[in-house]
């Protein structure tokens, strides 16, 4: 079961094998619930965080409504996770499709080429417990560690990003927020370089500048 307790028992052994006490998080996606969820119940063991286009709160949107049904329809749920399903959610998550590289694509499907693979993808998809995501919501602003917020504002995946955001920077007032307005959802894939800078700055200490 891809469940937030099963997650959050994995990041406390992950951390604990390589004795880190304390550490930055960036999270993305479907992780920006699992670290998130871990951040509130671990407060002491955080230090930074980064949030990029990812879920947050327990109020989907409709896009989130209907990918959650289609990881159970058979069939559908078999082509989310198969190459061509693959294939075309990365470049349906990019503002242009055509600049993403076959190296690139390859990446993304490479780690699911076996079926037991594919069927963790699905679950991972919908294993995640609503009320999860309301801990998520009452834990949040008790955070008070740094934060940054990076995201593509164009992002058809998550519709309602912009809005996410604007709530998360409401909780943490502390954030400082960088919206890409030429971005999607693969905002890492769109602008590597840009926000391979601007996390470095943060989780070294600098300012972004913006």
């Amino acid at each position: 079961s891809y469940s937030f307790p099963f997650y959050d028992r994995i990041l406390q052994g992950f951390l604990d094998a390589l004795k880190i006490d304390a550490t930055g998080l960036a999270v993305h996606d479907l992780g920006g619930p699992i670290g998130l969820y871990w951040a509130c119940k671990h407060p002491e063991r955080l230090r930074k965080l980064a949030l990029l286009n990812t879920l947050v709160y327990p109020e989907f949107s409709w896009a989130v409504i209907v990918f959650g049904l289609a990881c159970r329809l058979p069939g559908v749920r078999s082509w989310i996770a198969s190459p061509a399903g693959l294939r075309f959610a990365i470049r349906f998550g990019v503002t242009q499709p055509d600049l993403l590289t076959d190296e690139t694509i390859a990446g993304v499907q490479a780690p699911f080429v076996s079926v037991d693979a594919r069927r963790a993808l699905v679950k991972a998809g919908t294993g995640l417990h609503p009320k999860g995501f309301v801990e998520i919501a009452a834990g949040l602003p008790s955070l008070k560690v740094p934060v940054r917020v990076i995201y593509g504002e164009r992002d058809r995946i998550l519709p309602d990003v912009g809005k996410t955001m604007c709530r998360v920077a409401g909780d943490l007032p502390q954030a400082e927020v960088t919206a890409l307005p030429d971005c999607g959802h693969f905002l890492q894939e769109e602008r590597p370089d840009e926000i391979g800078r601007l996390l470095a700055d943060f989780f070294a200490g600098q300012s972004a500048g913006r």
